[in-house]
Formats: structure tokens, sequence, C-alpha cells
């Protein structure tokens, strides 16, 4: 258990000493890799980096590959933001290899379509044309290429990683890509599971290319300086994970899990905060009957919020969830930010897993 306590504080380590005090890098960068994938993590206030075991591990944990059992599994998600005007899609399909190692190509999406593009309103005439109205989207697309293998050091430890490449468009005005990468562990002791994962370990670079000739003239009107082509950093990330799962009445079973996200990029509204360090926990509870009926429960997005008399209050966002499992196919639901207790966003939250064999 040293050793293995040790390999993590050596990858937390490294994270830390990559942390870069620069005033031009900003505090939030990529933050639609950051929202989370599957329902069931939803309902779990998203603490997954100790536990999870589905083909969703090439996001929260590429360690947690390992646990696959069938030869494929399909995971897709779909959620809708801001009363439908953003979109998120996710997708991913991980196999077994013969080697028992596994692999996973996830896709995710996270847009505003349709917004539209007034600059054309008034024709020579000075006359108001709403025929002149352009459409365009601001998408983001996130694509992981997973790879996982159990190694045999510390008594057996599930390791995993993500190469993964950043694509941003914000219509015909500019565009980005970036390339990262991930890395994450997975061990249990004594019925404890454990889990590392660190995300952007050596900093994601943002490539940014502008099309200054489609706004240069409303710029030039409004006195704005035209953006130039850029590089958008972002910082590394760790993720340590904690989780348990308690059966009783042999049939049942409760699992508790606990996530303390740690950020390197400044100041945050979290619980524990300084101007180069920023924790966030977040957990939940599980629990489930036979395997086949989940009811979860989960709160994250802790802060400290100020009111209009200036006082300060602490507030949270609890999630609710259900999951069935029919077979080979797990279908979850959640229902994030139960009440509008939060300034998060309010979701309804779909999800389903379908495992594949192939007959030998």
């Amino acid at each position: 258990m040293k050793r293995t306590t040790l390999f993590c504080l050596l990858i937390l380590s490294g994270l830390i000493s990559l942390a870069q005090d620069d005033t031009n890098t900003p505090t939030f960068s990529n933050e639609f890799m950051n929202i989370g994938v599957g329902a069931r993590a939803f309902g779990l206030g998203r603490a997954m980096v100790s536990h999870v075991n589905d083909a969703t591990a090439a996001f929260w944990n590429p360690a947690g590959l390992n646990h696959l059992e069938s030869d494929f599994e399909l995971s897709l998600m779909r959620s809708d933001y801001f009363n439908g005007l953003a979109n998120y899609d996710y997708g991913t399909i991980a196999a077994s290899l013969k080697d028992e190692s596994k692999i996973a190509l996830s896709i995710i999406r996270f847009a505003v379509d349709d917004i539209p593009d007034t600059r054309f309103l008034f024709d020579a005439n000075g006359t108001i044309d709403y025929d002149r109205v352009r459409f365009f989207a601001a998408t983001d697309y996130g694509f992981l290429l997973s790879y996982a293998r159990k190694i045999p050091v510390f008594g057996g430890l599930n390791v995993g990683g993500n190469a993964k490449i950043i694509h941003r468009i914000a219509g015909p005005f500019a565009q980005s890509w970036g390339f990262g990468i991930d890395v994450g562990v997975q061990k249990e002791i004594a019925g404890w599971n454990l889990g590392l994962f660190g995300k952007d370990i050596f900093s994601t670079f943002n490539a940014w290319s502008h099309n200054p000739d489609e706004i240069r003239d409303v710029y030039n009107l409004t006195g704005n300086t035209i953006p130039t082509n850029s590089i958008e950093i972002t910082l590394p990330r760790a993720i340590l994970g904690v989780s348990r799962k308690f059966s009783f009445f042999n049939a049942f079973h409760l699992m508790a899990a606990l996530d303390l996200d740690v950020t390197f990029d400044g100041k945050r509204n979290t619980v524990l905060r300084s101007n180069t360090i920023s924790i966030d926990p977040h957990g939940g509870l599980e629990l489930g009957y036979k395997e086949k009926v989940f009811l979860r429960f989960g709160v994250n997005n802790i802060q400290q919020l100020t009111d209009f008399d200036r006082s300060q209050y602490w507030n949270a966002q609890p999630n609710l969830g259900l999951g069935f499992v029919i077979r080979q196919i797990q279908i979850d639901y959640a229902l994030t930010d139960v009440g509008d207790q939060s300034d998060a966003l309010f979701s309804h939250v779909f999800s389903v897993n379908i495992d594949f064999n192939v007959e030998k």
C-alpha cells in the first residue's frame, strides 16, 4: 500500500510542477471537457474516478476500462442545457483486445446551433430585411483515443491513458485545434477502491486562428481590437477518488464515492482554494438491487455565494438518478440540480450502455 501511495504522489507532484503561474493563462479553458458523461455519473455527483468500470471510463479514468468483461461496449448520452439552447452529446466504443488490454474511441460535442448573425440585417437602403439574417454554430469537439492495461506492479495496478484532440469552432469567425494527454490509475486495497486521474498532464495547447475579414468592419465601427491568432493553454488537473461498496440482505448493495478535483489554474470558487490551487469535493451514493435496479444521489458544485445584502452562504447542487439493466443493456437517467438549488446547469440526462460479445 505504501508503494501505491508513493506512486500516486509522484504523479500528483508532477502535475503540480507543470502548473504555471502565468497571468495570461485562462482560469477556465476547454471546460466543456469537464462537464462529464453518462447519466450514472451525474446522478452520483460526478464522483467516478475510483470505481468507473464501463465504457465511460474513457472519460472519467481510462484505467477503469480494464474492468470491461464484454468484447465490445457502446455508450451513448444526450443532454440539453439552457432549455434546449445548447446540445451536449457523447459516444464511445470500447473493445477488449486479445492480450487483455482495452482500447476505446470517444467523441464529445457541445454546441449552440442556429445563432443569428445580424451583421447583414440592413440592406443597401438601410431597411431591415430579416431574410438577410444568417445563422452559425459555436461548436466544441473532443476526440479521445484510450488505452488501458493491468500491469504487475504493486500487486496489480490498473493504468490507462488518453490521447485527445480538441477542435473548437466559432462559426466562420475563428477555430482552434489542440492536443493533450491524460493518465489514470486505479487500485483496490482491502475493499477500498482508489483512483487518480491526471488530465492535460503536459498542458493542452489550443492554437486559435481567426478570420479577421469576417469581423473587420464591425470591429472598426465599434473601436475594438481585431483578434489575432493565439495559443490558449489548458493547465493540468488532478482528480483523486475513493469509494467502497457494501453488500447486505444478499441482494442489495450501497456504494459510496468521493472525488476531489484539484486544479492548478488559479483561484476558483471551491471549498478549498488559494491563488494557485483549488480543491473541489463532490460525492454520491448508489443503492442497487441484484445489480439490476439502481437509485442514486449525489452532490457537487459546492460554492460560496453572495446574497443581495452582501452576506455569504454555501450552496450545493443535488442530483438524483435511476438505472436499469435489461440483459446486455443498461439505461440510466439523471436529474441534475434537483429543486433548482444551485446556479449550475439544470438538465435531464439520458444515457445507454450496450454490451456486445462476438461468438467464437
